[in-house]
């Protein structure tokens, strides 16, 4: 017996120090959890032998839960919206992050380097998407084409988030989304081409699958998706710029792993991972040195630059979080009503 219990401890001394614990992971779910399990994780697995756990819901869903849990949360890591992000921060939920534990975050656009508690991991923009093969003649260079009288009842916009559309208003009126009162008057005007608000990706694609509205304020991943799938959509970038969106990674504070973190978030900014979840989901990877295939490069919405990403309509996270409920309840009153 002696000796059985020296072999045990011989054997336990000679694992890897991490080799029986996990990595927990905050995500939505389906593609987005997929998408991280399948690159990222996978990676960081091979390089630790530490498995990752996935939890996964919705945005807000997520964030109540962490703030129950607040000092001893679900989660290790947590993917979440940029200006989400911002709530997290503001309840203390987040840790400040040490880039020099991140080498590969020395590549990350200025833009991804959204606050000492959280970084951008991949992009996207809200644009105009449309079906040529319905609405004919009709050009998009400009958000202004979206108050045409022809399109009257075609357009659809999200209904969780009228952030993009209050702050192209402001800046179509000569002002910005600080200022987004200003752009009031020009938002009431576009009411009559609204024909309906979508509750989320799969409605959003539903809607213009159908042809219901044959133009919408669309999540460009959510349109190169759909035109995988065979369905005809031509996606606008507008001369002000579309607006940028970006999913941003961070490390719950109170986490036992904070180390473990850090190599994950490093895998995250590995360049070939980033060129691969640009691959998968025809968005923009966060760090400049990842090597994109150039059919995935030249699509619009996807930036591989500096002075690309800067060219596009970046509404400040942080004004975002502090503003989302009231400019939902004023579009809700005023555009949806």
């Amino acid at each position: 017996m002696l000796r059985l219990w020296s072999v045990l401890i011989a054997v336990l001394i000679a694992l890897p120090a991490h080799a029986q614990d996990k990595l927990v992971v905050g995500i939505w779910g389906g593609s987005w959890r997929d998408l991280v399990a399948e690159t990222v994780a996978r990676k960081f697995t091979a390089e630790t032998g530490v498995p990752v756990e996935f939890i996964t819901g919705g945005t807000i869903d997520r964030l109540n839960k962490e703030k129950l849990a607040k000092g001893n949360p679900e989660s290790d890591v947590t993917f979440t919206t940029s200006h989400v992000g911002w709530l997290y921060a503001n309840d203390g939920l987040f840790e400040t992050i040490d880039t020099s534990k991140i080498p590969n975050a020395k590549n990350l656009a200025d833009e991804a380097r959204i606050s000492p508690y959280h970084l951008g991991a991949w992009a996207y923009v809200y644009t105009i998407g449309y079906r040529p093969d319905l609405i004919k003649d009709t050009k998009f260079e400009s958000w202004n084409d979206l108050w045409k009288p022809e399109l009257k009842d075609k357009l659809a916009a999200p209904d969780f988030d009228p952030g993009h559309i209050i702050a192209v208003a402001a800046i179509l009126a000569g002002a910005d989304p600080a200022h987004w009162e200003k752009g009031e008057e020009k938002l009431k005007a576009l009411k009559p081409n609204f024909k309906a608000f979508y509750t989320n990706d799969a409605n959003s694609q539903q809607l213009l699958a159908s042809g219901e509205t044959p133009v919408q304020i669309v999540l460009s991943m959510n349109a190169y998706y759909m035109i995988g799938q065979g369905i005809p959509i031509t996606l606008a970038m507008p001369k002000e710029g579309a607006v940028l969106g970006i999913d941003t990674v961070a490390v719950m504070k109170g986490s036992k792993k904070v180390d473990l973190a850090y190599k994950f978030i490093n895998a995250l900014y590995d360049p070939e991972i980033q060129a691969e979840i640009s691959k998968q989901k025809k968005g923009s990877p966060a760090v400049l040195n990842a090597k994109i295939d150039p059919e995935i490069a030249k699509l619009p919405g996807v930036f591989t630059s500096a002075e690309q990403w800067k060219q596009q309509i970046n509404i400040d996270a942080k004004l975002r979080a502090n503003k989302t409920a009231e400019w939902r309840k004023w579009f809700a009153e005023n555009i949806m009503n």
